[in-house]
């Protein structure tokens, strides 16, 4: 059975050094130079170092990573995945994180009272199914995923995969954190490889510390702006130099939790003093010295080569708050984004005002903000809008609680809400007198787009800082600069902010709360995991059907997105969460989030069958169940966003073949390729406006043959065609998965055939 406990055993960490040095040197033999960081965790996790090809942008490679991370809304489907693979436990340690299913409404006690009742029958699946599969279960209210992976399970030099595409803020502890679907984590709790494109570096050299207002937000925020929401696609982005030595190892973690904002596949930071000191705060005193004692192979050598270098002083970086709709949309705090404001009508007047998230939940970071509470409150002040405070993980609520922080908080009017995600994933609950009309919100969370905090397109969300997001509360006004401008107390008193003061570990060290973790037990035979067949929020899922070993021909365009096309567009979450263990039933949500580029509206558009107009969710299971075979077409980096495998299921669900774009998101392209769907690029981007609603596509020459373009045909409604070619990322074995109807249909195939 897989070792699963409530922290990383120091045997798996040991085995994982043990490799390293030996596994440095055939990286650096084979590549002929001194290596990055990331190439030294990956050659040291490849399935055969010396023979896989390690080609950047180009090779695909066989890893097999520690171990695998699940929330709980991901973990259904990926789990309910597993269950028909036929294995008896899991390969691999691996844990399951229940934070996405909680309501922020009332306040913390009401919240997860009512998440608990509502969400019971989900929590007892998850709960049985990973006692009988070897599988650690983190209850609600233990925090948020990737808190809790940082306080516990972390570690310098070593890979995990989770299904959640902010895993990546493990990398703040020199980790390789890779946000996947749930198909990718089915693979690896299977024992077969963790399959993806050896990945290009970009390296982001940080000079001079942070001072002031700035923040390590303010670095990912910066690096969003430079490199845009696809400048990291296909990338690792490695954080290296003195400025990268000078950030806490929590604030290395923000980094890299919203580098998932830019489309890379990871980012991480060399392995220093900072994340010694946090691993010995949280009780990891032996991985600690067993880092320190390799720690010259867990930074980059010294001419490490990177593809790309950007470049950036922390003395120089002021605050940004970015938004709205997308994370990469910049502006400095104070009159930049006021002016930005004024010309595109965004509201001043601040309507809510949240602090927490995966992001942005630390003890420095609760000790930043509370420091501006506290000069406040001294001075008669309270927040002039609705201030919500989500702690990231049990740990940080009892601590701060303990240490007073959560009073300095709700002494100027905070909030405080469950241990969970709550507003950063949509699950908040709002009155429809503020989201019925255009209104601002202010957060320290990691995405942006319309309708991700509270389902309506009309709130403007802004992404920026603790510190800032507290100052902004305090005057109400997005425009506010806390570096400039001065509140008015009471008695007409003009008074400036002193900059935030915050403490990296608390002095006390941490108090670890309410034990939340249960490990699986030593006999399972007595575990019985039942799915009821008339339930609405949980499904047994049945094999998709292999390629019949014919072309797509005559392939109707169900929809054609008009800009973004996240998977919030394609797969909503909020209210939707609840069916995330029901295909049938979440598929009730296909697209209904996408602007129709043929009419401009949202979610609906012509069912060929019959010329009527129609919900996009209702057309795709007409043709669905009438054994119509469609394609969707999308614009730039479709696909963008959370690593919601439902996105991609969904439609392979209802009968859709094929998904045109000018560009994809990483994991979306993946969990696409992995449910047996066609994700084909434009090989010229032009090619997009010239399809039109009633057209229909052809698309020749399957399967597609790796390196190659795939021949394809827009079908006038008079029978002229117009050839188009396309491009695509398949590897051979990826063209395994597509002739057999998903990857999941291959691993189902070798376990049965005694392979694991």
């Amino acid at each position: 059975m897989s070792t699963v406990s409530a922290s990383t055993p120091i045997e798996l960490v040991n085995a994982v050094y043990g490799t390293l040095a030996e596994r440095c040197a055939t990286g650096r033999r084979r590549l002929g130079r001194p290596l990055t960081l990331t190439e030294k965790i990956l050659v040291n996790h490849l399935a055969d170092p010396e023979g896989q090809s390690m080609v950047r942008g180009e090779s695909y490679a066989d890893f097999h990573p520690d171990r695998v991370a699940m929330q709980d809304a991901t973990a259904q489907m990926a789990l309910l995945q597993f269950m028909t693979a036929g294995l008896p436990e899991a390969a691999v340690p691996s844990t399951v994180h229940c934070d996405h299913l909680i309501q922020a409404k009332v306040g913390a006690s009401i919240d997860l009272g009512v998440a608990i009742d509502t969400n019971a029958e989900v929590y007892e699946f998850l709960r049985t199914v990973s006692a009988k599969y070897g599988i650690g279960f983190w209850g609600p209210g233990s925090g948020i995923i990737h808190q809790v992976v940082l306080e516990n399970y972390a570690f310098p030099g070593g890979m995990m995969i989770g299904t959640d595409s902010h895993t990546p803020n493990a990398g703040g502890l020199a980790m390789v954190a890779i946000g996947v679907g749930g198909a990718d984590a089915v693979d690896v709790m299977t024992g077969f490889a963790f399959n993806v494109r050896w990945p290009k570096v970009i390296g982001v050299e940080l000079t001079g510390t942070l001072s002031g207002w700035s923040s390590p937000k303010d670095v990912i925020l910066e690096v969003a702006r430079i490199l845009t929401v696809e400048g990291g696609t296909g990338a690792i982005i490695e954080y290296h130099g003195q400025g990268a030595d000078s950030i806490s190892a929590t604030g290395k973690g923000t980094i890299c939790n919203m580098g998932a904002e830019i489309g890379a596949t990871t980012s991480h930071f060399p392995y220093d003093a900072n994340i010694g000191a946090y691993l010995k705060a949280t009780g990891r005193e032996a991985i600690a010295d067993a880092a320190d004692a390799v720690a010259a192979d867990l930074r980059p050598d010294d001419g490490a080569v990177y593809d790309q270098i950007v470049q950036i002083d922390l003395d120089e970086l002021k605050p940004l708050i970015n938004g709205p709709h997308s994370p990469d949309r910049a502006h400095r705090v104070g009159p930049e984004v006021g002016t930005a404001a004024t010309a595109n009508d965004w509201p001043l007047e601040i309507s809510s005002a949240l602090i927490g998230s995966c992001t942005n939940s630390s003890y420095e970071d609760i000790t930043r903000a509370a420091s501006i509470a506290r000069q406040a409150a001294a001075r008669g002040l309270t927040a002039q809008t609705e201030l919500l405070v989500t702690p990231g993980s049990e740990q940080i609520r009892a601590t701060i609680e303990r240490d007073g922080l959560l009073a300095d908080l709700e002494a100027v009017g905070a909030t405080v809400l469950a241990n969970a995600c709550g507003p950063c994933i949509g699950q908040w609950s709002r009155p429809a007198s503020i989201t019925g009309r255009p209104n601002t919100i202010v957060n320290s969370y990691n995405r942006n787009f319309p309708k991700r905090n509270d389902g309506s397109a009309k709130t403007l969300s802004f992404v920026t800082s603790p510190e800032t997001v507290m100052a902004l509360a305090l005057a109400g006004r997005l425009d506010f600069d806390p570096s400039t401008d001065t509140l008015t107390t009471a008695d007409g008193a003009e008074v400036r902010l002193d900059p935030p003061v915050g403490e990296v570990l608390p002095e006390r060290g941490y108090d670890a709360g309410q034990d939340t973790f249960t490990a699986p037990p030593a006999d399972v035979s007595a575990v019985d995991v039942v799915v009821d067949p008339a339930s609405d929020r949980l499904q047994l899922l049945e094999p998709f059907p292999a390629w019949d070993g014919e072309d797509y021909r005559d392939l109707p365009v169900l929809v054609k997105a008009q800009g973004k096309c996240t998977t919030d567009h394609i797969s909503a979450a909020g209210p939707w969460l609840k069916y995330r263990g029901h295909l049938e039933n979440i598929s009730g949500n296909l697209f209904l989030g996408v602007v129709n580029a043929f009419t401009g509206a949202t979610g609906e558009g012509t069912d060929v069958t019959d010329g009527a107009t129609r919900s996009f969710p209702d057309i795709a299971k007409n043709y669905g169940t009438s054994g119509l075979r469609w394609c969707a077409i999308g614009d730039r980096n479709y696909g963008e966003g959370s690593s919601r495998e439902h996105a991609a299921m969904e439609p392979r669900f209802r009968g859709g073949v094929a998904i045109f774009a000018r560009s994809f998101a990483r994991i979306h392209e993946t969990n696409a390729k992995k449910q047996g769907l066609l994700p084909l690029t434009f090989a010229d981007p032009a090619t997009y406006a010239a399809i039109g609603e009633d057209d229909r596509i052809n698309v020749l020459g399957l399967p597609p043959v790796p390196g190659e373009p795939v021949h394809c045909q827009i079908v006038k409604p008079d029978g002229t065609t117009i050839d188009f070619a396309t491009t695509h990322t398949f590897s051979p074995e990826q063209v395994g998965w597509f002739k057999a109807g998903s990857a999941l249909n291959i691993v189902r195939r070798r376990v049965a055939d005694g392979a694991a």
